[in-house]
């Protein structure tokens, strides 16, 4: 086992004030830390800086995936024991996959009662159908409607835990959701997205700054610390991702006329190094993606990364101290504690070129 294999290495010390626990008033007010690994060099600044720290020919790589409101609060109906638990995806047709918590054990056949989220609502009745690997269940809705109408009329934000110990506000509607989000899927957010306004793309845009879209949604494992002192153990969670072919074609012409690839956040840059071989052959692509990024890493396809402050010991900071080097980014961390940056979800922003 090396330093980059062990999960101590990936620890640092927070102070608890640091983790934003609402957006900022503004979506581009956020502050930026510029790590530049070639001059070994950290700058502050702020997101509404980013169109000048980039230049014409670029191309901005951003995740589309839609946060659906997943998490669903209700009572088994026969007890009315509390439940509470968060929508998964689809299993087969007509049917949910969720995981849960309750008192006592859940048996198929019986119904969860789900009230809600708005006052002149009515109730939704969920059957429990079949136990599924890792505690997740098939649930069979009673209702005609379409998941994501139910979920938007029974579900809330599914907030990170360490975001008001995941209770959602009427705000996090719209602000934990990127202003370009159009496929739905995530139970998280590509945070890194989420200082992006209309005006700010407006400006990368009239800069000559291309863009492109991919689409990864976040699962449930994006939560699941790591477990093992060996990071090499750990099981990395799948998650869908795409890559439409003129997604490909926008990275074939930026590199080719000597462009920068700048991935907007670890999702984008998982799913393009997912799919590297396929980019270089111009084609799109689809599929799950299991890939588990830590120092060492040859990257084939990112040449920058805009991202937030990752959990300590996480799978995320793993691939951003990966991709700007170990002791840069540790330095870098340390520095955004000492300049009192604002951590993880709703915080500020690095971007490294």
């Amino acid at each position: 086992m090396t330093e980059f294999t062990r999960l101590a290495s990936y620890d640092y010390e927070l102070p608890p004030e640091l983790i934003a626990q609402h957006p900022p008033e503004q979506r581009d007010a956020a502050r930026l830390l510029v790590v530049d690994r070639q001059r070994q060099a950290i700058e502050l600044g702020f997101i509404r800086e980013l169109p000048e720290r980039l230049s014409a020919g670029d191309c901005l790589v951003m995740n589309d995936s839609r946060v659906v409101p997943a998490r669903l609060v209700g009572y088994r109906t026969a007890t009315g024991g509390r439940w509470e638990g968060l929508f998964l995806g689809l299993a087969t047709t007509g049917h949910w996959r969720l995981i849960g918590q309750t008192r006592g054990r859940l048996q198929a056949g019986e119904t969860l009662t789900i009230p809600a989220t708005r006052p002149e609502g009515d109730t939704l009745t969920l059957q429990l159908d079949e136990r599924l690997d890792g505690g997740q269940w098939s649930v069979l809705p009673h209702s005609e409607d379409s998941c994501w109408d139910l979920l938007d009329r029974f579900g809330s934000v599914p907030l990170p835990p360490y975001i008001r110990h995941s209770h959602a506000e009427a705000e996090d509607r719209e602000r934990y959701q990127t202003v370009y989000a159009a496929a739905p899927g995530s139970v998280a957010a590509p945070t890194a997205g989420l200082h992006f306004t209309p005006e700010l793309l407006n400006r990368c845009r009239l800069r000559g700054i291309e863009r492109a879209q991919v689409t990864l949604h976040v699962g449930l494992g994006t939560f699941r610390p790591v477990s093992v002192d060996d990071i090499r153990e750990h099981q990395m969670h799948a998650e869908w991702c795409s890559i439409l072919p003129e997604t490909a074609a926008a990275w074939q012409k930026t590199r080719q006329q000597g462009g920068r690839i700048v991935a907007v956040g670890t999702t984008s840059l998982r799913t393009l190094e997912t799919a590297a071989e396929t980019l270089s052959a111009g084609q799109g692509w689809e599929g799950e993606s299991r890939i588990f990024i830590y120092p060492p890493f040859q990257f084939r396809s990112v040449d920058a990364l805009l991202t937030n402050f990752h959990l300590p010991k996480s799978t995320l900071l793993m691939l951003v101290c990966a991709f700007g080097g170990y002791d840069l980014i540790r330095r870098a961390y340390d520095i955004a504690v000492a300049e009192r940056f604002r951590f993880f979800s709703y915080g500020d922003a690095m971007l490294i070129l």
